[in-house]
């Protein structure tokens, strides 16, 4: 498609901020406007639109796919995406370790368990960790208090957090990284959901494609992280 626009601007309207070209507001996918709650994400988006050339290129437009999705699915229907979000509390990576006497195991303790026990102390509660492949359900208490932090975001945070999880196999990441100002902490945060990649890379050697894969996941885990903070700023 031809860039069939000249000016890009960011506009305050009823509900938050939307971007305009040409001065028209642009609607979502579904049509709904596309409002975000914040001049941030909006100037975000807006550069999106004003770095096209003659011709759009779809693919560049990370910001507005995400914030299309939160409005157009998750607001419509946010318990929805809390119920499958939480899933990934019972079976979260971060609490999936090797045999103890195992080396990964000792790898695992030292970036898995900081993180785990911050995790537990910010939210109250107490997780279940295994060793082994072996499912074990996590507490009567546990998950519904990680439905309810899920559940008292906004559809662009849940978004957010949907695809952070998803990426990292974890939520105890995806709502560890939310929690985040730094950009840096965020990233740490992947790094240690790569762990047993990284531990199999180490042991094997490294494979360009995986890697470029991977690099593609770590790239979007952050625009979703960045998304969120830019929401509220």
């Amino acid at each position: 498609m031809k860039r069939f626009y000249k000016e890009v601007a960011a506009a305050p309207v009823d509900g938050g901020w939307q971007v305009t070209l040409d001065g028209r507001g642009i609607k979502t996918v579904k049509g709904a406007p596309q409002i975000v709650p914040s001049e941030a994400l909006a100037l975000a988006m807006a550069a999106e639109w004003d770095a096209q050339g003659e011709k759009i290129d779809p693919s560049s437009f990370v910001f507005r796919d995400m914030v299309d999705y939160a409005i157009d699915v998750v607001a419509p229907d946010p318990a929805a995406l809390v119920e499958k979000v939480s899933t990934y509390g019972d079976t979260d990576t971060l609490l999936y370790r090797a045999d103890p006497d195992e080396p990964l195991f000792a790898r695992q303790q030292e970036i898995w368990e900081p993180i785990v026990t911050t995790f537990e102390q910010r939210h109250g509660i107490e997780l279940v960790r295994v060793s082994g492949i072996v499912h074990r359900p996590q507490s009567d208490a546990a998950l519904p208090r990680l439905r309810e932090r899920l559940g008292e975001q906004t559809s662009f945070a849940l978004a957010a957090t949907e695809a952070m999880t998803s990426l990292a196999a974890s939520l105890v990441i995806g709502l560890s990284a939310l929690d985040t100002s730094q950009e840096d902490a965020a990233l740490t945060l992947w790094q240690a959901a790569c762990l047993e990649e990284e531990w199999q890379a180490d042991l094997w050697g490294r494979d360009y494609e995986a890697e470029e894969r991977r690099a593609k996941r770590q790239a979007d885990f952050l625009n979703a992280w960045r998304m969120a903070r830019l929401a509220t700023a």
